[in-house]
């Protein structure tokens, strides 16, 4: 425990602080390493070095995107992110790749799915292991897009692998939360989560072209009738349902608008601002869990005596609560 309650190496984040608002890549990358990082040592200074770069954040505009597999997030993020550069702005995609089970590590390759970005000087793409945590939402990604906020990255848009709850750990991160569909709603309008359908400020079906065409309009106007029989999250924005073609890039500046309008009329009446006050209130007791569990694992006395609780549970001889009960003992609580 000692190394968590060491001194932060003040020299070194002041070098790393100057580094990330001299928008050098190199220490940009060094500084995500440092928050993601899950070693006692490195934990002080990250904490450190959030501290120092937290007044340089916050203006960015926060998109989230998901969609199943297959729907082209990443091609979409390619071609908007590329639409938006060009426009002058400097984006960070911040994928969340599936973890391999064996490793941990990204088994999946943005680099090599967003060629265009992957090549553009004023984008910077960081993919990051979801490493098992809830939704498949890396557990840094809210420091990390900090960081690259902090770095004047003015668009930060955050693509999600679209399973279990990851749509709502995503739009808890952000500003604007983007659901791709595919064209040919139909039955499989059926099997969208209601859930997802609320969280959405706009959805957008994706491949509207050639044959495609026709489906993805009728697909478009199923997903807007879904919508007019939920009660619209805000009161001041009903989520519009537009089509587009990434692979022809037609209808992404018509995505993009939509975006900047939702933006600007929840900002105008105060919702962004409280929508992300609520947000660091959710963040901070997330950090509070993520330290919990690191304690859970660290604690040697803890450690030794788990094996014997989960055995005892998994066999029935010990109701759940009790063991419970007894580690919350052990930790002091």
């Amino acid at each position: 425990m000692t190394n968590l309650a060491r001194s932060p190496d003040l020299a070194g984040i002041a070098a790393l602080v100057s580094g990330v608002r001299a928008r050098n890549r190199a220490a940009v990358a060094r500084a995500i390493t440092l928050v993601e990082s899950k070693k006692p040592a490195h934990q002080a200074d990250a904490r450190a070095l959030l501290k120092e770069l937290l007044p340089f954040t916050g203006r960015a505009t926060r998109v989230g995107i998901t969609g199943v597999p297959g729907v082209g997030k990443s091609t979409t993020i390619d071609v908007l992110g590329s639409h938006l550069t060009a426009k002058g702005h400097r984006v960070a995609v911040l994928a969340v790749d599936p973890s391999s089970t064996r490793t941990g590590g990204s088994i999946l390759g943005d680099k090599t799915r967003m060629v265009n970005l992957a090549a553009d000087d004023n984008a910077f793409i960081r993919p990051s292991p979801s490493a098992g945590t809830l939704g498949g939402v890396a557990a840094k990604t809210r420091e990390t897009m900090l960081v690259c906020e902090a770095a004047g990255y003015d668009v930060i848009l955050i693509e999600t692998v679209g399973i279990g709850q990851s749509e709502t750990a995503v739009s808890d991160l952000t500003d604007t939360f983007v659901a791709l569909m595919l064209p040919g709603a139909g039955d499989e309008l059926q099997g969208i989560k209601k859930g997802l359908l609320e969280l959405a400020d706009l959805i957008a079906v994706n491949k509207a072209d050639g044959d495609n065409l026709a489906r993805a309009r009728i697909a478009a106007a199923e997903y807007k009738a879904a919508l007019h029989i939920l009660a619209p999250a805000s009161a001041v924005w009903q989520p519009p349902v537009i089509t587009y073609s990434a692979a022809t890039k037609e209808g992404i500046e018509l995505l993009w608008s939509h975006v900047l309008d939702h933006r600007k009329k929840t900002s105008d009446v105060g919702e962004l601002q409280e929508k992300r006050r609520t947000q660091q209130v959710k963040w901070m007791w997330a950090m509070v869990d993520d330290r919990l569990k690191t304690k859970i694992h660290s604690d040697p006395t803890v450690r030794a005596r788990v094996p014997a609780l989960e055995k005892a549970v998994a066999e029935g001889t010990l109701p759940v609560s009790l063991a419970a009960e007894e580690i919350a003992a052990l930790l002091g609580f």
